[in-house]
């Protein structure tokens, strides 16, 4: 199988290079053409001696995933059910801002978390992405807003697809780099975020090794409640996470964020408000909440408005700057896993495979 560029720092590409006997020099070339300049073909390397180009064709591979639907809302939201090699699907998410748009990426086929209120848990973990997986999805992105004619920038990348990052950690962190690499996407450390549910050694691990912006999912302000939630929380307990949280660097003295999914009736009621308020209090944070977006195989509901501005409107008397996300894409099934359980029935049809609906963990 042919090597996949994409899955090589500027460094490594250049070895790569060299051992063709070519001059490293055309491996930075080469970088350029794949990171700041979004090629997704070795023909666009213009700057590059035909007899070069076709050469690279026989070793290496630039291939991308197949992307098997792209829905938006009037909003601008966009949701990409995408397949990889091994008929696999992702999914990711570009979500338009103000001033710019953001692209939600996945970092595995399933995930192995177990969140009751994430639909890729039913579908448990299948396997790691691979660096040019996860990388793909960025060009993928650039590219559909490229063609679209999109006049802002994509300038945040965050990590809160399908999977759990950090438990794909060297892979991840590889990526981080490549986006990070000024000679190549350019993007800011403060502008990559990163989700984690707390898995404490890997986020010792990053907190030494990249530190980027940071994104805790809380989901409950008990030991109690957050095992109930979320099985992981039985080996890592609020207080270990919240001291580990303090220590981890803050990329340019940003603020972390504490994402906290609010269930109806489970975890969005004041007195719950009282005790994350509590949990948090001191900490340079932001808290963003997160309305949960029903789906029929999941047993939990969507919370009232009145519920989602009392709990905001406490945390805000408290002096914790705290929003509510907007709920886009629930008319283009842009919450984790609901536009790829459309496909599933389609997968079983054409690749006579099981495959199960994968999710996102609630960020739209």
């Amino acid at each position: 199988m042919k090597r996949n560029l994409r899955n090589y720092t500027l460094e490594e590409i250049q070895t790569l290079i060299s051992e063709l006997g070519l001059h490293p020099y055309r491996g930075k070339q080469i970088y350029h053409w794949i990171t700041a300049k979004n090629a997704t073909t070795f023909d666009e390397m213009t700057d590059l001696p035909k007899a070069l180009r076709q050469r690279l064709k026989e070793h290496f591979t630039l291939a991308l995933p197949e992307v098997m639907s792209a829905l938006s809302d009037e909003e601008g939201t966009t949701k990409f059910a995408l397949k990889l090699w091994d008929n696999e699907i992702i999914e990711m998410v570009i979500i338009p801002e103000r001033d710019h748009y953001t692209l939600c990426v996945s970092t595995q086929v399933g995930c192995s978390m177990g969140c009751k209120f994430c639909l890729t848990a039913k579908m448990g973990f299948k396997r790691n992405l691979e660096v040019y997986e996860i990388i793909s999805q960025v060009v993928l992105a650039k590219k559909y807003l490229r063609e679209k004619g999109a006049e802002l920038p994509l300038r945040n990348v965050v990590f809160m697809g399908m999977g759990e990052p950090l438990a794909n950690y060297e892979r991840v962190v590889k990526a981080l780099r490549i986006l990070a690499d000024k000679e190549g996407f350019n993007f800011s450390r403060k502008r990559l975020t990163v989700s984690t549910v707390g898995l404490i050694e890997k986020l010792e691990r990053l907190s030494k090794e990249f530190p980027t912006a940071l994104a805790l999912s809380l989901h409950a302000p008990s030991d109690e409640l957050r095992q109930e939630l979320m099985p992981i929380a039985k080996k890592y307990s609020l207080a270990t996470l919240i001291t580990t949280l303090k220590g981890f660097p803050r990329v340019k003295k940003g603020r972390h964020t504490i994402e906290y999914v609010l269930l109806k009736g489970v975890n969005d009621g004041i007195e719950e408000a009282k005790a994350l308020a509590k949990l948090l209090s001191g900490l340079p944070i932001k808290v963003n909440l997160i309305p949960f977006n029903p789906h029929p195989d999941l047993p939990y509901e969507r919370p009232t408005e009145e519920a989602m501005e009392g709990f905001q409107k406490f945390l805000l008397s408290k002096g914790i700057l705290t929003t509510v996300r907007k709920s886009k894409g629930l008319k283009i099934s842009a919450a984790c896993g609901h536009l790829s359980a459309k496909h599933q029935a389609l997968q079983i049809h054409t690749f006579h495979k099981p495959h199960h609906p994968l999710t996102y963990s609630q960020a739209l």
